[in-house]
């Protein structure tokens, strides 16, 4: 094998690698909003959307199967994700701004059914989110609704990191401070 042949290897290893970052799932949740906000708007089936989004966007970053996976079963669950939502809400789903609802769609979406990502990772990409599209004081709505959600269908998980936050906070507490004031002594 020559040098030129294992250089294009690693090349399609990194872009492989890349897809499957953080970054490239970032961007697919990015694209899902902009994809569910047209659905909100138009009613255009999930089909019609992403071929529309991969004609008009460079794709080549984005993991597209995450993508693909956000807009057809956010689509297609769109109405039992609605009706969860709005059991949380202090007001009507339909009073929401479109925005607010695509983001909550895709967050509680990812809350439900994505349990490799930590909840903290959901609900800090849905604040994102909303500060990327939406409005300036938006990300307070999400924040308590993704916090409501999260401690409904992620408990085992919210606990966990209570009480883990607890114990760390006790044993700073009762840890002995290491800089002590020298003119103590």
């Amino acid at each position: 094998m020559t040098d030129s042949s294992n250089n294009s290897n690693a090349t399609a290893d990194n872009a492989i690698n890349y897809k499957t970052s953080l970054t490239a799932i970032r961007k697919a949740r990015r694209f899902a909003v902009q994809g569910l906000y047209e659905w909100l708007l138009t009613g255009n089936p999930s089909h019609e959307i992403e071929a529309h989004t991969r004609a008009e966007n460079a794709m080549h970053t984005v993991h597209l199967g995450y993508y693909h996976e956000l807009i057809s079963q956010i689509i297609a669950q769109s109405d039992e994700l609605v009706e969860y939502i709005s059991s949380i809400l202090d007001r009507e789903w339909t009073r929401l701004d479109r925005v607010e609802q695509a983001v909550l769609l895709v967050g509680t979406y990812e809350m439900k059914h994505s349990l490799q990502v930590p909840y903290k990772v959901v609900l800090d990409e849905a604040l994102q989110l909303n500060t990327h599209f939406g409005s300036s004081d938006g990300h307070k709505l999400i924040h308590v609704v993704m916090d409501k959600v999260a401690k409904d269908v992620r408990q085992p998980e919210v606990e966990a990191d209570a009480r883990k936050a607890a114990n760390q906070a006790q044993s700073e507490a009762t840890a002995e401070p290491s800089n002590l004031d020298p003119s103590q002594d």
